[in-house]
């Protein structure tokens, strides 16, 4: 469910349920409007965009996403780059919005793009990729479709293990860890959390499980 103050991501929600004749002009239009907003009206922008798509059925989410990219391609590398490093900068703040997606069927349709567009768009990635910082690339390279799938579903009830998925221990991917909840569970579990990590670093378990 989105919240009431998303605007943004209830225009999202409705554009992806419209024909291809109506959505793509209509998006075109909101894209263009976010080059002339500040950079606070664009971070609402993305965090919402981020909020809303996976609340989107896959099949309408598929049809906007395609042609989100589609529209990139007609677009100045300028308003390209300026649109992906907004999208980098708060997936970087906030990488749990993005784990919500299905990466795979993402990287399916980028796929599915003709060759002259999958180029223009990963020139574009490329580019604002290479202008991050170390730490920062990090974090997105961990957010691939391989990555996630070594280190599965986060939150939710385990029922084999009796615990919430990938809370608090070691991931399927060496080096990533998670801690969320309420602050009671955040400062009981950050203990447990500390000392698995010291040790790891002093090599007495495997980073890796």
């Amino acid at each position: 469910m989105l919240s009431e103050e998303n605007f943004a991501g209830s225009i999202i929600v409705n554009l992806a349920s419209l024909p291809d004749f109506l959505r793509t002009p209509i998006l075109k239009k909101r894209m263009t409007e976010f080059f002339s907003m500040n950079d606070s009206e664009k971070s609402e922008i993305i965090n919402n965009a981020l909020d809303a798509g996976p609340a989107i059925p896959f099949p309408n989410f598929s049809k906007l996403f395609k042609t989100w990219l589609e529209v990139l391609c007609t677009l100045t590398e300028e308003n390209r780059y300026d649109m992906f490093s907004n999208y980098f900068k708060q997936i970087v703040k906030k990488p749990q919005k993005i784990i919500l997606f299905n990466l795979d069927g993402i990287l399916e349709i980028f796929l599915s793009l003709d060759g002259s567009r999958q180029k223009i768009l990963s020139n574009s990635i490329r580019n604002v990729f290479e202008s991050l910082d170390i730490e920062s690339q990090r974090k997105m390279t961990l957010l691939t479709p391989e990555i996630a799938k070594k280190v599965g579903p986060i939150w939710g009830f385990d029922d084999q293990k009796q615990e919430l998925r990938n809370m608090w221990v070691r991931t399927g991917q060496p080096g990533l860890w998670f801690i969320a909840g309420s602050f009671a569970q955040c400062r009981i579990y950050s203990k447990l959390l500390g000392l698995q990590i010291k040790a790891c670093e002093e090599s007495i378990i495997p980073l890796d499980h």
